[in-house]
């Protein structure tokens, strides 16, 4: 009898690709883009609230005035560029155009006399992020295969906000060695933004338009009824989440008061954006495998503690636990919620949808600025995160009273 074959033993099997491996190399080349421009940025506006108010004289009002218009005027501008980049089938012209704009505007904060210099420079600084932000993310969107969308945006947001602690480290080694030289930083600040308009111009081919596909006014009401009752429930509570997150200029402010020198405050926007930066894709990453109101609701739980730990002392130590934990809270949300616009929305509407979401955050972005200029003014800082802290409550309640 001839003896048994032994049974073979099975061939080992290469262990599955990882989202990572899965995501596209135009999204890594997008998220490099927002990098360099937001090493540009941040350079900057980590310095700008001090350059305000130390060097020009302004109001912390008059900074939450520039902050709000600056940064609606960015999202309400989203929605034109969004829906024309539906109509024209055509994104990455736009967002080109966007990044060259956000770049050429650099120079004039390092001109800049007074506060109206530096609000013309900031609005159409935040018109250059406008014109480009919705046809990016919506290229994101595009590019990314649905199973990957949540971590393709988590990376995007990754890599934006590395350049988002670069640039307030860059600005702290250049202040401490030109000797508090505001000025001297801003114009450095000009080479990584024209560094981003060279690499989106030749990094990044766009797909092609489906062949065929009719052009239509995407703003016209047939086609607005096709952003569903999901949609627009994403657009209210990105709205809400910005009422209870007011402008970091607000986070620089409350570290100067708590005794840093005026060269070291950026470093707790660095501590901030490392945060975010190092959380933005796990959490996106995990949005792909756990409901999305449940992670929303961990991370407005997450901000309501960094607006207490903000308010109850301003000393540095407990400055940068706030700041921290407004850093995680960041990467929790900010990648979710353009990967729940992404999720509810028609593809060629994507732009629009993003649009939308965009001008309605921006309204809520100005009020949550001139209101806490004010709170800060009147009544304190700590007032100022308390009442951040009881709007996070009324989203956190909104979100458990529609899941219910």
């Amino acid at each position: 009898m001839a003896p048994s074959s032994a049974p073979a033993a099975p061939t080992p099997q290469p262990p599955p690709p990882t989202p990572l491996r899965n995501i596209p190399p135009a999204i890594w080349v997008l998220g490099l883009v927002s990098m360099l421009m937001d090493i540009s940025s941040e350079m900057i506006h980590s310095l700008l609230p001090l350059f305000m108010v130390g060097t020009l004289g302004a109001s912390a009002l008059t900074v939450g005035v520039i902050e709000g218009l600056a940064e609606s005027t960015a999202l309400i501008v989203k929605v034109f560029s969004g829906a024309l980049s539906d109509y024209l089938g055509k994104r990455k012209g736009l967002a080109v155009f966007g990044y060259a704009l956000g770049a050429l505007t650099k120079p004039l904060f390092a001109l800049a006399p007074g506060t109206g210099i530096v609000l013309t420079a900031r609005l159409l600084d935040r018109v250059g992020k406008g014109v480009r932000g919705a046809p990016r993310d919506a290229l994101v969107a595009d590019i990314a295969p649905p199973e990957v969308r949540g971590a393709a945006f988590g990376l995007r947001q990754s890599l934006d906000t590395v350049g988002a602690f670069l640039g307030p480290l860059l600005a702290v080694g250049l202040m401490l060695w030109w000797a508090n030289d505001f000025r001297a930083v801003f114009w450095v600040a000009v080479i990584p933004g024209l560094l981003a308009v060279a690499l989106l111009l030749w990094g990044v081919r766009e797909p092609e338009r489906a062949a065929g596909a009719p052009r239509t006014n995407p703003i016209r009401r047939a086609n607005l009824r096709r952003l569903g009752g999901a949609y627009w429930w994403v657009v209210g509570l990105g709205a809400v989440f910005t009422l209870a997150r007011f402008s970091e200029a607000f986070l620089v402010l409350r570290a100067q008061q708590s005794g840093i020198a005026v060269a070291l405050v950026p470093l707790v926007m660095v501590a901030m954006n490392l945060v975010y930066a190092a959380s933005a894709y796990p959490f996106g990453k995990l949005s792909d495998r756990m409901p999305h109101a449940a992670l929303l609701a961990w991370g407005l739980v997450v901000l309501i503690a960094a607006d207490l730990v903000l308010a109850v002392n301003g000393h540095w130590t407990t400055v940068l636990a706030g700041v921290a934990l407004w850093g995680v809270h960041m990467g929790m949300t900010q990648g979710l919620l353009a990967t729940m616009v992404a999720d509810t929305a028609p593809a060629d509407l994507r732009g629009t949808a993003y649009g939308f979401f965009n001008l309605v955050s921006g309204v809520a972005m100005l009020v949550a600025s001139v209101v806490a200029g004010l709170l800060w003014d009147r009544l304190g800082a700590s007032f100022t995160f308390y009442a951040g802290a009881g709007f996070s409550v009324l989203a956190l309640l909104g979100l458990w009273a529609r899941k219910s």
